[in-house]
């Protein structure tokens, strides 16, 4: 074979391998975070008794999902990373709510450093989104005011009240009122246009409570649930926590989420599921 031909037929491999690359899917990675544990001693808010579910325990997690187009943070963790000092073992730490009512969440690892573990700051953080406004949520969201806030307006106008509603943190998201927003007006947003990162609305638990679909090439679509559900045994046995805002909204939120992953088979991720999130493996590891 002559020269040139060979030269030539190289090249049209090299072209035909570098179409291939640009036509295939965006890489898209997704980080779970550690968020420690939350003690729940009270059942009855879940409308479960103690020997109905596995565990009272609730973990405490928040993801990150980086694009080709950007950085987006899912929830905030539960416990501010300046609130404490890591000693290497978990350590119980006490809050309490603006209202008085005291938590207890035991913790071993801040969240910035683990961002920094998988390769990440908080200015690398181009999206933020809060599946909703309570204090496990909302922890570290300070650390991210210059990202843009993706949120609902119902959300946001309760937040930065005067008298915001029960179970927030304000000064935790303190920062987010300098931030610049994109406001979500729709039940679905599209967060970088191409359909693989969805914000999607599951009203009920708190006016604008959401949830997040993340469409991944090898693991397939996931859905985290933010608080639609907190514990599995609220899925399997149809029970609606006492304490939504809406708990008729919530029934009709579940029941078209449901109707979503049988439709497209997308696995639910329930952030508070203490069992399922242990088997989760986290930052700097990832699923894509």
């Amino acid at each position: 074979m002559r020269r040139p031909v060979v030269i030539g037929i190289v090249l049209l491999l090299a072209a035909g391998a570098l179409s291939c690359q640009r036509n295939q899917a965006p890489a898209i990675r997704l980080y779970v975070f550690d968020g420690g544990t939350l003690a729940s001693a009270d059942m009855g808010r879940y409308r479960l008794a103690t020997n109905e579910v596995t565990t009272t325990n609730m973990s405490v997690a928040c993801f990150l999902v980086a694009h080709p187009r950007g950085v987006l943070l899912w929830d905030a963790c539960a416990v501010p990373d300046e609130s404490w000092t890591p000693t290497g073992a978990p350590a119980l730490q006490h809050l309490t709510l603006p209202d008085g009512q005291a938590r207890e969440v035991t913790i071993a690892n801040r969240l910035l450093p683990q961002l920094s573990t998988a390769g990440f700051t908080p200015a690398s953080v181009t999206h933020l989104a809060l599946s909703h406004y309570h204090w496990d949520h909302t922890a570290n969201a300070n650390a991210f005011g210059a990202a843009a806030w993706v949120v609902r307006p119902a959300e946001r106008e309760a937040m930065l009240a005067d008298m915001p509603p029960p179970l927030t943190q304000p000064v935790t998201y303190a920062a987010l009122r300098r931030s610049r927003v994109i406001s979500i007006t729709g039940d679905d947003h599209d967060v970088f246009g191409d359909g693989t990162v969805v914000i999607k609305l599951a009203a009920g638990h708190t006016p604008g409570h959401q949830v997040l679909v993340v469409k991944l090439p090898r693991t397939g679509t996931v859905v985290l649930s933010g608080d639609l559900y907190h514990y599995p045994e609220e899925r399997a046995l149809g029970r609606i926590p006492t304490f939504e805002a809406d708990q008729a909204q919530t029934a009709m939120s579940r029941a078209t989420v449901e109707a979503f992953l049988q439709r497209t088979g997308a696995q639910l991720w329930i952030q508070h599921d203490f069992a399922g999130n242990a088997k989760l493996r986290k930052a700097p590891a990832y699923y894509d």
